[in-house]
């Protein structure tokens, strides 16, 4: 039987998503759980793959077990599962559905703070010392949508068929001293959002034009763009299927 797991989690302390040699990730920590609970040796594929250090307010997964499973069994399975990882549903779907494949879209957030505050290290970029230009950010921001191909924002030497994705939001909040990158596509490639945000910020502060973001673009160069800005102020916040 295949069920889906709805979780969140936060990724300071693993190095992404996907189980990797002689570091700690979020995929081993749920398999151990679920293989200790159910007896059995599962293969878990989530929704996506997030980087060292990046968070998620809403992932889905699946696996195949031969045990018939309940919501009881989420209580099981958070009782062994470190704090910062938890499952907040649990729910049997047909043996086709994938928990990748069929997402038609995914929800992330970049969250900057313009002020200095200790509580939120782990979970914003605390950018307090420069002074950025929302309002011509949010005009570079729309110019994702006339695009596809952004390779110039992907991280080079990735093993991907196509560097084309269907961006349908990307804008700017300011609420208070937090200012907030939304941004939903139905793929998204390696570092895409962070290198996104990293060359908005420079439009921001004035380093470059609008017609240089165009060019970034469309140069498909990811040196052209802007640099990296840093895992923990990266939050997938949902997906659909």
């Amino acid at each position: 039987m295949r069920y889906f797991i709805e979780l969140s989690y936060k990724g300071t302390n693993y190095h992404g998503w996907q189980i990797q040699p002689n570091a700690i990730s979020v995929q081993e920590q749920l398999t151990k759980a679920i293989n200790t609970i159910t007896q059995e040796t599962i293969q878990l594929v989530g929704a996506g793959r997030t980087d060292a250090g990046v968070h998620a307010l809403q992932m889905f997964a699946h696996f195949d077990v031969e045990k018939k499973l309940t919501n009881s069994d989420v209580h099981k399975f958070n009782s062994i599962l470190p704090n910062d990882i938890v499952i907040k549903s649990l729910k049997m779907e047909l043996d086709t559905s994938h928990a990748r494949f069929d997402a038609v879209s995914r929800s992330y957030e970049y969250r900057i703070l313009l002020v200095r505050d200790p509580f939120y290290l782990e979970t914003t970029w605390q950018l307090y010392q420069k002074k950025l230009e929302i309002d011509i950010m949010n005009k570079a921001a729309e110019i994702l949508f006339e695009y596809e191909d952004f390779e110039s924002f992907s991280k080079v030497k990735t093993d991907v068929k196509t560097f084309n994705c269907t961006i349908t939001k990307a804008t700017w909040v300011l609420q208070g001293d937090q200012l907030t990158f939304h941004i939903t596509a139905n793929r998204f490639l390696r570092n895409m959002v962070r290198a996104i945000v990293g060359t908005l910020i420079e439009v921001g502060m004035g380093k470059i034009s609008l017609a240089d973001f165009r060019k970034i673009i469309e140069s498909k160069n990811r040196s052209e763009a802007g640099l990296s800005v840093p895992a923990r102020g990266l939050f997938l916040t949902e997906v659909c299927y």
